[in-house]
């Protein structure tokens, strides 16, 4: 049986980042580092933040789950501005990773364009509404969890 995560009583905030798109189409922060992706989630990962920052998503952030869960590595959660934009954006980032030869294990959501969850297996896309990401508050939930706040771009 699996324990339950705590809960903590207070908001989470994602810590500011330096994380900025970089001119070739990959995340960095102008230091010689990066986030430990790992080598299976780095391409693919980078692929969806890209995605959805040219296509105005905002409050993305990644979370790193490889020490709280055996479920995925990291959960990409993102914000549309309504119902079709959030659409979209699951769209758009589905289409970029076909485009890359990765498929999604299983899509749910998109029809109904509140949160559409889009499950790569080894990393979870979570695009929301951002009534609903007040509400069901993922960030605050995987609090434990290393979070990479990649803000929002313009394209």
């Amino acid at each position: 049986m699996v324990a339950p995560l705590p809960l903590t009583p207070h908001a989470v905030q994602p810590p500011a980042s330096p994380w900025r798109l970089g001119p070739a189409g990959v995340i960095n922060s102008g230091r010689t580092t990066v986030p430990d992706w790992g080598p299976e989630g780095s391409q693919e990962i980078q692929t969806v933040i890209r995605t959805l920052s040219e296509h105005k998503a905002y409050d993305l952030v990644v979370l790193d789950l490889r020490q709280l869960s055996d479920a995925t590595d990291y959960f990409v959660i993102a914000s549309g501005s309504s119902d079709t934009h959030v659409r979209a954006l699951a769209d758009h980032v589905l289409a970029a990773c076909d485009q890359e030869g990765r498929r999604p294990h299983h899509v749910e959501g998109l029809a109904g364009g509140r949160w559409v969850l889009i499950d790569f297996v080894d990393f979870v896309v979570h695009v929301f509404h951002p009534s609903l990401r007040e509400f069901y508050q993922l960030e605050r939930l995987w609090a434990d969890a290393p979070a990479h706040s990649t803000g929002a771009y313009p394209s």
